[in-house]
């Protein structure tokens, strides 16, 4: 690896490309699309980078996601950078001008943002084509879910481009404009969720024991349920936290006792290892509180996500770039107990995620009201681009 001293001297983005990639950028939140249902956001990313004239565009990798591939003239390292592309479904709160346009759908993660860095770094490209190796910029479809990454690697173009690093961020409310944190080891905890549907008969409100309502059994489940997780701090390995999000009983009807519930509960662990011993605890909970009461039970599971671990050297590759451009490091207080499908990547080469600072009152990932701060667009181009240069120039 080459260092800050050593790397070669050429021009980041300028005034009119920070503008235009803001502009990008509050185009694509006005349009936001869920996971799975990328379509017109994944034509607007092959449209952009016509101006760049990567080597070769991948379109529709893993369902609708985007690779592009810009070739070196002689042998070296691939390098991938990876943005996420989907939204969210939760209704925008405020009134800035690019707020989303489509009701209960906005990009209140940020993904806008990262894919608009991606860009800058294509821009980048286009003007300073690697003399060796290849940098591969991957927009992926579906990370809210859980699916993307995964159906990304597993469609059989992703071996063409199978990289030696892969490197992402992900922005950061609570962090300063503009700092990062870096670590090796666990950055993102494990989850999953779990759908439990209980089966019983229903009845006349008026003569509720002529049916078997589980509504007892569903009062019992959400706090046994509850009651696996072990808490604690996520720094510990036997972290775990069982969070009960949506529960449906019966039918909105006075007149009928219910014969069917339905609960939504997501299961979190440090890593792996320990995701599986709490899927087996909870399934074996729901067994025998639906046995006891005489119930059926269905057990699905939804939006899985590996655990997401930071790879040595992937890991100096981002904090070497990170000094270089004199930006504020710090640790922070790791791993997040969210989760984010880039783990995946894990398993094909050597991987890194950094978080990228959104502002210390910056609202919340996930709030309705929060927007993804513009002036980092040029602060992640800058660190992507740099990692970029020790290898490939």
């Amino acid at each position: 690896m080459t260092g800050p001293e050593t790397a070669p001297r050429s021009d980041y983005l300028d005034g009119r490309d920070i503008a235009d990639l803001t502009a990008w950028r509050r185009e694509l939140h006005r349009h936001p699309e869920l996971s799975g249902e990328e379509v017109a956001t994944a034509a607007r990313i092959v449209e952009m980078l016509t101006a760049s004239a990567p080597d070769r565009v991948l379109a529709g990798l893993g369902g609708h996601g985007v690779a592009a591939v810009f070739e070196g003239p002689a042998e070296g390292p691939a390098i991938l950078l990876r943005c996420d592309i989907d939204a969210l479904p939760i209704e925008e709160l405020g009134d800035r001008p690019h707020r989303s346009t489509v009701p209960g759908k906005a990009h209140l993660c940020g993904h806008d943002g990262h894919t608009a860095i991606l860009a800058g770094v294509a821009r980048w490209l286009a003007r300073n084509r690697p003399e060796r190796g290849r940098a591969i910029l991957l927009f992926q479809p579906a990370e809210e879910d859980g699916s993307g990454a995964a159906k990304v690697i597993a469609d059989p173009r992703f071996r063409e481009i199978t990289p030696d690093f892969a490197l992402a961020l992900h922005n950061m409310p609570g962090v300063p404009l503009g700092a990062a944190v870096l670590d090796e080891g666990i950055m993102n905890c494990a989850s999953r969720g779990m759908r439990v549907v209980l089966s019983g008969r229903t009845a006349h409100a008026s003569q509720p024991e002529t049916g078997l309502s589980p509504v007892p059994a569903m009062s019992r489940l959400m706090q046994a349920l509850t009651d696996l997780g072990q808490g604690g701090s996520q720094a510990d390995p036997g972290f775990s936290l069982v969070t009960v999000t949506h529960a449906r009983i019966g039918e909105p009807a006075f007149g009928i006792a219910p014969g069917r519930a339905e609960l939504w509960v997501t299961l979190r662990t440090q890593r792996d290892t320990a995701m599986d011993a709490l899927v087996a605890a909870a399934e074996t909970e729901v067994a025998d509180v639906a046995g006891r009461s005489g119930l059926q039970a269905e057990i699905t599971w939804h939006d899985v996500f590996r655990h997401c671990e930071n790879e040595p050297d992937a890991t100096r590759l981002l904090a070497a770039a990170l000094d270089a451009e004199g930006i504020r490091t710090q640790k922070g207080d790791l791993p997040m107990r969210a989760s984010e499908d880039f783990g995946r990547y894990g398993d094909q080469t050597k991987a890194a995620m950094m978080l990228l600072g959104a502002g210390e009152q910056s609202p919340a990932l996930h709030n309705p009201d929060y927007d993804f701060p513009d002036p980092i667009i040029e602060t992640g181009a800058r660190i992507f681009i740099r990692c970029l240069r020790y290898h490939l120039f």
